[in-house]
C-alpha cells in the first residue's frame, strides 16, 4: 500500500510512542487522525506538527474504555476524511501489581484498554476500510503495539501480559479473519523509551539497555520504520515483528 494520501489512525498518538508512529506515517505523506484519550492539548500540538510536514491531521478525542466512544471516534474519522487506510493500535496502560494483589476491577480497566479497545477498533475499521477500497484491490492494514510481556512471563504484570498476549493472538485472528480486504500485524517493541517517570540517565534504565545484545536502546524512529513496513509490504499478514535489540533472547529473567 501506498501510504502518500493514505489515511491513517493512529491510537494514543498525542504522545511518546504513538506521537513517533504518527509522524513516521506523516513523513510518508499520510494524512492522520491523532486520538488522545485525555491529553487533548498534547494532541492539538501534535496535529499542528504533524501539519508543518505538509499532511493534513486532526485530532479526535475518544475513551477507549468505552464502547459508545469507540463508535464516535469512527463516525468521526470516516465523516472528517471519508475513508480509513491505516489504523494502528497504540494506546495502552502499563500497570504492574503483585499477582496476589490484582483487584477485580484493575485487571478489568487493563484488559478493557489493551484488549477489548484494539477488538473494537478492528472492527470499527474494518467496516470503514471496505466501505472506501484502495486503487487496484490493495489491502487496508492494521498494526497492532504489543511489547515482550505478551511473550516473556515477567514478574508482578499479570493483567499487562496477559493482555498482551490476547493482543499477539488477536492479531493472528484478525488477520484470518479480516483477508483478503484488511492486513493485520503487530509490533513487539523493546527498550524504547524509559517508563513514565524515569529518566534517560537513571542507572536502572541503563542497566537495562546495556545489557541487551546490541548494547543500546531503541529510539521511537526505529519503532515508526517496523510500523512504515507492515503498512506497506501488501504480503505480511498475520506477523509480530520484534524490534528489541534483541531481548527477548535473554528470557524473561533480565527484565
Amino acid at each position: 500500500m501506498n501510504l502518500d494520501g493514505g489515511v491513517a489512525l493512529v491510537t494514543g498518538a498525542s504522545r511518546r510512542l504513538g506521537k513517533q508512529i504518527a509522524t513516521a506515517l506523516a513523513r510518508q505523506g499520510c494524512r492522520l487522525a491523532v486520538h488522545y484519550g485525555r491529553s487533548g492539548t498534547q494532541a492539538n500540538a501534535t496535529a499542528a506538527e504533524l501539519r508543518e510536514l505538509g499532511v493534513e491531521a486532526e485530532p479526535f478525542g475518544a475513551d477507549l474504555t468505552r464502547p459508545a466512544e469507540i463508535d464516535r471516534l469512527f463516525e468521526q474519522v470516516g465523516e472528517r476524511f471519508g475513508r480509513l487506510d491505516l489504523l494502528v493500535n497504540s494506546a495502552a496502560s502499563f500497570e504492574r501489581g503483585a499477582f496476589e494483589e490484582i483487584a477485580t476491577g484493575e485487571w478489568d480497566d487493563v484488559l478493557d484498554l489493551n484488549l477489548r479497545a484494539p477488538f473494537l477498533c478492528l472492527q470499527r475499521a474494518a467496516a470503514l476500510m471496505r466501505r472506501e477500497p484502495r486503487a487496484g484491490g490493495v489491502p487496508a492494514a492494521a498494526v497492532n503495539m504489543a511489547d515482550l510481556s505478551g511473550l516473556l512471563a515477567w514478574s508482578e504484570q499479570a493483567h499487562h501480559g496477559a493482555s498482551k498476549a490476547a493482543l499477539l493472538h488477536l492479531t493472528r485472528l484478525a488477520a484470518r479473519d479480516l483477508a483478503p480486504h484488511v492486513r493485520v500485524n503487530a509490533v513487539v517493541p523493546g527498550p524504547i523509551l524509559p517508563p513514565p517517570g524515569m529518566a534517560l540517565e537513571d542507572p536502572a534504565w541503563r542497566r537495562t539497555v546495556e545489557r541487551l545484545p546490541l548494547g543500546r536502546a531503541g529510539s521511537c524512529g526505529e519503532i515508526g520504520q517496523a510500523v512504515v513496513f507492515l503498512a506497506t509490504n501488501d504480503f505480511v499478514t498475520g506477523a509480530s515483528l520484534l524490534v528489541d535489540g534483541g531481548e527477548h533472547l535473554l528470557g524473561a529473567g533480565h527484565h
